[in-house]
């Protein structure tokens, strides 16, 4: 009885191990890891260019005093394509916003999540990083979605886009972008297959949180010519919108 209960201990033990190892293994795994090839410093920021592997990445960091040659260790940030920085001069064809990085591969200290409220960027970089993040590129997808009662359509929705203003209406579709924490919002397109006169994609804010992919059923006010300030103006836009469980 008592070798039997040893045994089980020690199974219990070793499965615990493993369990802790491979949860380690997958703390490591979302790391990675790049030697510095170049720095460029700006006011409160650093910009690295740095090599990972066989591949040349650009990385924009809170002020750090990097040196060429070192080895840093950070988490997926947010990408960013043809990213302009007024301090620069300079525009980064891909650019990834690391909040911040270590000497060491270890998860704990590398666990902030990108925002651009909290990235240390100047004023003019920031609404410029605002305005890319808020208004990207968009490729129509297929999609097919099922309309209940009740739901408008994209194409309705465009086409009678003077009819619904201010208006509070429910909208259905797959989330092709999300955008977290930009301009205290959170910014989402949607896309249900349709479309009028071209335009197949509605832009949302929210306070709420999905994932690219998600197929939701969200409710809020139609805006048209929003102005967010720099130059940027939605023909049409839903604000404060909700997820509709």
């Amino acid at each position: 009885m008592r070798i039997f209960i040893g045994l089980i201990v020690i199974i219990v033990f070793i499965s615990a191990c493993q369990s802790n190892k491979k949860s380690q293994v997958e703390n490591q795994s979302d790391i990675h890891k790049a030697v510095v090839q170049k720095v460029l410093h700006v006011d409160e920021y650093t910009y690295l260019r740095v090599l990972e592997d066989t591949t040349e990445k650009w990385l924009a960091v809170p002020s750090v005093q990097a040196k060429i040659g070192e080895t840093y260790y950070f988490k997926e940030g947010m990408k960013m394509s043809n990213f302009e920085s007024k301090e620069l001069n300079k525009t980064f064809e891909t650019i990834y916003f690391i909040e911040k990085i270590g000497t060491e591969p270890n998860p704990d200290i590398i666990t902030e999540t990108v925002t651009l409220n909290n990235l240390n960027l100047s004023q003019e970089d920031k609404i410029n990083l605002a305005k890319q993040a808020t208004k990207p590129v968009l490729e129509k997808e297929n999609v097919k979605i099922e309309h209940d009662k009740g739901i408008i359509t994209v194409a309705e929705l465009y086409k009678n886009k003077k009819t619904h203003e201010g208006e509070i209406v429910m909208i259905k579709g797959k989330v092709t972008k999300f955008n977290p924490a930009i301009m205290k919002k959170n910014w989402i397109h949607l896309q249900d297959g349709t479309d009028y006169n071209g335009e197949f994609d509605v832009t949302v804010t929210t306070n709420d949180i999905v994932e690219v992919g998600d197929v939701i059923t969200i409710e809020g006010k139609v805006s048209l010519d929003k102005d967010f300030g720099a130059g940027y103006v939605y023909k049409l836009i839903i604000e404060d919108a909700v997820l509709i469980k």
